[in-house]
């Protein structure tokens, strides 16, 4: 059987989404529960709204100003997301390039998802998992949000991959990048260098060929991974290798088998004078051992 559309409807005569009363609680209900839990829907005006440091830095103009016109068009589909705090201060948690739009359009107020009374690392989390899940949002941005939750938080790798709920190769990548100076991150972000490039980047051990390749980067004339290869390949840039354990493992003297050591080892300890206590430390370990060899 076909399908059946709707007739197409011109511009003038479609129905606006009120920027207030047309949301209900059920775009609420749509959003992540366990992230936005606690928060209110209200209509907040934008001027009341602060920006501070967001996970995303980059911004397209072209796209967020074919935002706006979706937005002035069709009204603001997903409110952002503010946190109250203690001082009754708006603060932008979530959705800043959709806070942007909205200013170039010049509109006085907004439906906003309202959050109260949390800390520090429970926003930070909040704002990384929410930006990360647009797809606009660039690795660099990623990586900065993910090592800025790690060293406010001080938690572990384990740690930051069970709170931001992403896996554990992400999360040691990410802190690679965003352990990097902000000149490579913003090349990298001008002239869309591939991840890799950053990570194999910070791996160089020489230092004058990491400041050669870093020109490279900060050029825009190294962009690819697989330039870089072909660096590593030609002996141009030797990547820092793993240094070997200085420990050396225990080893039997050559030609002295297990059980023949141990055995030694129980007759000589007969011929020193130790106290009862030793002597029977000694006797669990020589038993302990025999069974792990099977004498």
């Amino acid at each position: 059987m076909a399908k059946t559309f709707a007739p197409r409807v011109s511009k003038t005569m479609r129905k606006k989404v009120s920027l207030s009363s047309d949301i209900s609680q059920d775009i609420f209900r749509r959003s992540d529960q366990k992230l936005l839990q606690g928060a209110r829907l209200d209509e907040i005006k934008l001027k009341q709204v602060k920006v501070k440091d967001q996970v995303r830095t980059k911004f397209n103009d072209d796209s967020l100003k074919e935002l706006a016109d979706n937005i002035r068009e069709n009204g603001l589909i997903q409110p952002i997301v503010l946190h109250l705090d203690e001082d009754k201060n708006y603060r932008l948690i979530c959705g800043e390039r959709r806070f942007r739009a909205m200013k170039l359009i010049e509109l006085e107020s907004a439906p906003c998802f309202v959050l109260e009374k949390k800390t520090e690392e429970e926003l930070m989390a909040i704002q990384f998992s929410e930006n990360s899940s647009r797809e606009e949002l660039h690795y660099v941005d990623k990586a900065d949000g993910i090592y800025n939750y790690h060293k406010a938080t001080k938690a572990s790798e384990r740690k930051v991959v069970a709170s931001l709920g992403i896996s554990k190769t992400e999360v040691h990548r990410s802190l690679i990048i965003g352990r990097l100076s902000a000149k490579v991150k913003n090349a990298a972000k001008d002239f869309d260098v591939e991840k890799y490039v950053l990570i194999e980047f910070s791996a160089i051990e020489d230092k004058k060929l990491k400041q050669k390749v870093q020109k490279l980067i900060l050029s825009g004339e190294l962009t690819k991974r697989s330039q870089l290869k072909r660096m590593i390949k030609d002996g141009i840039i030797k990547l820092a290798r793993k240094k070997r354990s200085s420990v050396k493992k225990a080893s039997l003297p050559r030609g002295l088998t297990a059980s023949a050591f141990i055995q030694a080892m129980n007759e000589q300890s007969k011929s020193l004078d130790l106290d009862k206590d030793t002597k029977k430390l000694i006797k669990k370990i020589m038993e302990d051992a025999k069974e792990i060899v099977d004498i």
